[in-house]
């Protein structure tokens, strides 16, 4: 009788059931590989950022725009540090599984399962210390009828690009320590190329469109309804000029004349019955006189503080000006407060996401030509 010789079949497990498992592995790392601390470490550094701008973020136009920009940072920060090591700490397991049957996609899709689920939870604590540490989030988005849960949605993914990105710059690198040395270089990156708070040269707008951090502001100052706030700069300069001494030599024509257009209105406010331009024909007939006349062309040095001119005009009405004069002129559409314009921004986050998430397969599947 024939021996049969038994064939002992392999059976590779297929694409669903590999993320499931590799979903699974992660969970587990999250509590024994003491991953868990990356969520304490976003609420410290929301709070730290929170101490800073919340005065003035969603008051003021400059308050805003720095506020969007550092909101985004901690967005963009804690992106980059959910993945630039979970690739290249295990690339030798890696290899290992992948001549064993394992799909790179599948491995990569539970990653991205987990750090969508990791950056979420981050966003929601971000935003929740955010107004724990006194920032006042407008009530009402254009969304939703929250407007922290509008910025909230902004900020997940802001920090799931930036993880994304990360993730991709892990699958690249073999060591942990390249990877950590090269995130400060991403960081500087985002922030100098944000376009928010640095005026950037014409060459460098091209270089600015590649990063997070550039629609991050533009996203967050929009919702923000930037383009409808004050602008203080104005008011704070002018402010500071107070003890400042202005001055010069005047006739005493043109001392009556600048009083005159001030306090003309009110006199006729004060006496309804008077008319405008009997008034001025009076003063016009008085001035003519020729004693009154040779008196009005006297001159005299008139030397006061700019503290005294705010307070003839009226400080308050004088500020009211001033900042919503000059916040007309740094409107920019890019910052317009409207859904198409924010819509437009989270798509360009989910292209972010697409795309990194394609490259971090692609690299990883050429894992086997690697002989370092």
């Amino acid at each position: 009788m024939a021996e049969k010789t038994a064939v002992r079949k392999i059976r590779h497990r297929g694409r669903l059931e590999q993320i499931g498992i590799y979903f699974t592995k992660l969970l587990r790392l999250f509590v024994y590989q003491n991953d868990w601390k990356l969520l304490p470490m976003s609420v410290i550094i929301a709070g730290l950022v929170s101490l800073v701008v919340k005065r003035d973020f969603f008051v003021t136009m400059e308050g805003t725009l720095k506020g969007a920009l550092a909101l985004s940072c901690v967005a963009i920060w804690n992106g980059f540090f959910n993945s630039i090591q979970v690739i290249c700490r295990e690339r030798e397991i890696i290899k290992r599984e992948h001549r064993s049957g394992m799909h790179i996609s599948s491995y990569i899709v539970s990653h991205m399962m987990y750090q969508a689920i990791l950056c979420a939870v981050q966003s929601a604590l971000t935003i929740y210390t955010c107004k724990m540490m006194g920032i006042r989030f407008p009530k009402e988005g254009l969304f939703s009828s929250w407007m922290m849960f509008d910025i909230g949605v902004t900020v997940f993914l802001i920090s799931y690009s930036a993880d994304m990105i990360s993730l991709w710059i892990s699958t690249l690198v073999h060591s942990t320590t390249t990877a950590m040395s090269i995130m400060p270089f991403l960081l500087i990156a985002q922030l100098v190329f944000s376009g928010g708070i640095f005026t950037l040269p014409a060459w460098s707008n091209s270089i600015s469109r590649f990063m997070i951090s550039h629609y991050g502001v533009r996203c967050i100052a929009a919702q923000a309804d930037y383009n409808h706030l004050p602008t203080v700069t104005a008011w704070n300069t002018l402010v500071k000029m107070e003890d400042n001494e202005i001055g010069g030599i005047y006739t005493i024509g043109e001392i009556l004349e600048m009083a005159e257009n001030r306090e003309l209105p009110k006199v006729l406010e004060k006496y309804p019955d008077l008319k405008e331009d009997d008034v001025r024909t009076l003063v016009q007939a008085i001035a003519e006189v020729p004693e009154i006349k040779t008196l009005m062309e006297k001159e005299v040095t008139i030397r006061f503080k700019v503290r005294d001119v705010i307070d003839f005009i009226g400080r308050e009405e004088l500020k009211e000006y001033l900042q919503y004069k000059t916040a007309e002129v740094a409107q920019k559409p890019e910052y317009e407060g409207s859904p198409h314009n924010i819509a437009g921004m989270w798509l360009a986050f989910v292209l972010f996401i697409i795309a990194f998430s394609s490259l971090s397969i692609i690299c990883l599947e050429f894992i086997d030509k690697d002989k370092r």
